[in-house]
């Protein structure tokens, strides 16, 4: 039998230490650290996220208990008084920074979504992360909630978030969204919440096409009807200038409204795109795959601690948040090893039973058919 490390250390493997331990001399705050490394803290919470660790002490304690097999992490365990100074004063960028490090690795990973056309696919969205007013007063966004906002732009092809920012949840989407650099021939789906005529100009001269829904009691002139496939669900195409002062103040670019009846809700659309080329249907199945922004943050939620946090302080909010999405991005590029089919959630799962066991991920990922032993009859009866 061959011998493998565990499955934490192999997940851990795209992150270079040497990488880190750059990244960790560049922020840096304070002191020397003495009685811990920021690769001890990163190892703990890290762990915390893939096994469903709930507080600090629990974090600790567990850390102690696999302290044989964090020798070959080169970590040690973290007293939990240490790992929350850590926290709350050492700065969270070392994390954001160590994320897109990552992630421009992750994009070497083949993209494939559904669809026939080959533009890359993105979904915008933004999803409030809540706290308690009593606890966070920093994140009061109105004068009963707290939460913090995490705008992600998801890949389709690899399910993967290649654009995120975490900004204060009083701040409006857009503020995030427009600052994410699309490639030039991408498609990116969005809400009504993105609509901005100004935005639409300059994403349409860089190239960058996008599929909206159009807002309620929008001015607009027909300048062109197409023909439609009403067996489709298409009930219009056509292409339309915004008219209002507001948008014509903006340079609201010429743009094409497709209205679509979902035949199975008997639900009304209207879509919003400055793509002339893709069929009218495509446009509709485009943003309803937008879709797949909103299981991700599901993903993230249920399987990853974004929810309950183990401080306080700003710094340690984004400090777990950045390693909560450090660790979907290591879980994402190891879907390799996955059985076909399976979906970084369903990973996520399966990582908190076997996150200190020595197998290989293809085993643990693709165990394969289970082995029935043979059995032999108890009794043999000769004739």
């Amino acid at each position: 039998m061959s011998h493998h490390n565990t499955a934490f250390y192999q997940l851990l493997k795209p992150v270079s230490r040497h990488e880190f331990e750059g990244l960790a001399k560049q922020h840096h705050s304070g002191q020397k650290l003495r009685s811990a490394t920021r690769w001890d803290q990163f190892i703990g919470m890290s762990m915390s996220q893939l096994s469903g660790r709930q507080s600090l002490r629990d974090i600790q304690s567990n850390l102690e208990a696999q302290q044989q097999k964090l020798y070959h992490l080169g970590a040690k365990p973290i007293a939990r008084s240490t790992l929350s100074r850590l926290n709350d004063q050492q700065p969270a960028e070392l994390y954001e920074n160590l994320f897109y490090k990552l992630l421009n690795r992750c994009k070497n990973q083949p993209s494939n979504h559904k669809f026939r056309f080959k533009n890359p696919l993105y979904s915008l969205d933004a999803s409030a992360i809540d706290l308690s007013l009593n606890l966070f007063p920093w994140a009061a966004h109105r004068h009963d909630t707290a939460n913090v906002k995490l705008s992600v732009g998801l890949n389709h092809g690899t399910m993967i978030p290649e654009f995120v920012a975490i900004s204060d949840g009083q701040e409006n989407d857009m503020v995030e969204g427009r600052k994410f650099d699309f490639p030039k021939g991408s498609i990116v789906a969005f809400d009504k919440g993105y609509v901005d005529y100004e935005w639409f100009k300059s994403l349409t001269d860089k190239g960058v096409f996008f599929v909206s829904r159009v807002r309620a009691k929008s001015v607009y002139r027909v300048l062109e009807r197409n023909p439609v496939n009403k067996s489709h669900g298409v009930t219009s195409d056509q292409v339309i200038q915004l008219s209002s002062a507001h948008a014509l103040k903006r340079g609201a670019p010429k743009l094409r409204r497709v209205g679509f009846r979902d035949q199975e809700t008997g639900k009304f659309f209207e879509f919003l795109t400055n793509n002339f080329s893709l069929s009218a249907k495509t446009i509709a199945a485009i943003y309803k795959d937008r879709w797949q922004v909103e299981l991700f943050f599901k993903a993230i939620k249920q399987n990853l601690k974004i929810k309950a946090f183990v401080g306080r302080s700003r710094n340690a909010i984004l400090t777990q948040i950045w390693i909560a999405m450090i660790t979907y991005l290591l879980v994402a590029f190891a879907r390799h090893s996955a059985k076909e089919g399976w979906t970084v959630q369903r990973m996520l799962r399966v990582l908190q039973l076997n996150l200190f066991e020595r197998k290989s991920l293809k085993e643990i990922f693709d165990p394969g058919p289970p082995r029935h032993k043979r059995k032999e009859p108890q009794m043999r009866l000769s004739i």
